[in-house]
């Protein structure tokens, strides 16, 4: 492992709802703060946090907080939001453990169990635990039916209550979320990978997806994650396959609501970090100076309040 991200670093090293009132017009910023909306982090399998039978992880080894600062640093990012994965369940121990540790560096989009009703209870007070910012729900596999058989309708009032961003991707694409962003106006959704699944990129529906993705930036409480191209496009760096997707949803949405992000640990091979940062802020030239600041981490950090 370790020789592994040595080599990716030689690689590396060639190559509306929270919005802070500031207008999307003008150059760039002193600083460009560059703001990861998506790694996982995982530590060894052991009884005190067991990885998942049946649920392999995406590399072979832990992804740890001490493997990942060192290529955040590489590749110039200054923070990241961090998914606990789902071969840790629906834990939040170690994401938090990286927050505790590192606050200017990570924060947590965490994960709770959506058939369980009683967790609404916790809600209320999920901004409590220092570093947590809002929610992921997935509806992939065996949950995907949870989004529409009304097993998960608890959750959505909840967080619209709780005034908590959530982070979402369904393997059924993304249409029945603009039932729940229609019901509860208030709740920030986040649309994670474009809408995109690997099932659906392997389908051949990722354009069918980017169209019900399109069609969701009507609503004013829905936004979307740029995120994890490398992983879903044929082609290599920069990506030219993704690249009309991606102009089409930000012309859809804008520079506040759109986030870039990695899901760097998924096809860690792909690209290095550094490429991943570079695919937005030199390979796509319809972005200006000034999108670049909003999308590679001002819109973020403002639509999940992350001061």
């Amino acid at each position: 492992m370790k020789q592994w991200i040595t080599r990716r670093r030689m690689l590396g090293a060639g190559a509306a709802l929270g919005l802070a009132g500031c207008a999307s017009s003008g150059g760039p910023t002193a600083r460009r703060r560059i703001v990861d909306a998506q790694i996982h982090l995982w530590g060894p399998n052991t009884p005190a946090l067991p990885w998942l039978p049946n649920v392999p992880p995406q590399m072979p080894e832990p992804f740890t907080i001490e493997k990942a600062l060192p290529l955040m640093d590489e590749a110039g990012v200054d923070r990241a939001i961090v998914v606990p994965p789902s071969w840790v369940g629906d834990r939040n121990d170690y994401a938090l453990e990286a927050a505790r540790r590192h606050p200017g560096r990570f924060a947590v989009m965490g994960r709770l169990p959506l058939n369980r009703p009683e967790g609404a209870a916790q809600l209320a007070r999920w901004r409590d635990q220092p570093g947590m910012l809002g929610l992921r729900a997935l509806f992939l596999g065996p949950t995907e039916r949870w989004l529409t058989d009304g097993t998960a309708d608890w959750f959505w009032p909840a967080a619209e209550r709780a005034g908590l961003p959530v982070m979402v991707l369904s393997g059924a694409g993304a249409d029945a979320f603009g039932r729940v962003a229609e019901r509860h106006p208030q709740l920030p959704l986040i649309i994670d990978h474009m809408g995109v699944t690997v099932a659906a990129m392997r389908a051949g529906r990722t354009m069918e997806v980017i169209d019900q993705v399109e069609r969701l930036a009507r609503f004013p409480n829905v936004s979307v994650k740029l995120s994890a191209v490398p992983n879903l496009s044929a082609q290599p760096y920069p990506f030219a396959d993704f690249r009309e997707p991606i102009r089409r949803l930000f012309g859809a949405y804008g520079p506040q609501r759109c986030y870039w992000g990695t899901d760097l640990t998924n096809g860690f091979a792909r690209a290095s970090y550094r490429q991943r940062v570079t695919h937005f802020t030199e390979a796509l030239d319809f972005l200006s100076e000034s999108d670049k600041d909003w999308v590679m981490g001002r819109a973020l950090l403002a639509r999940l309040k992350w001061a």
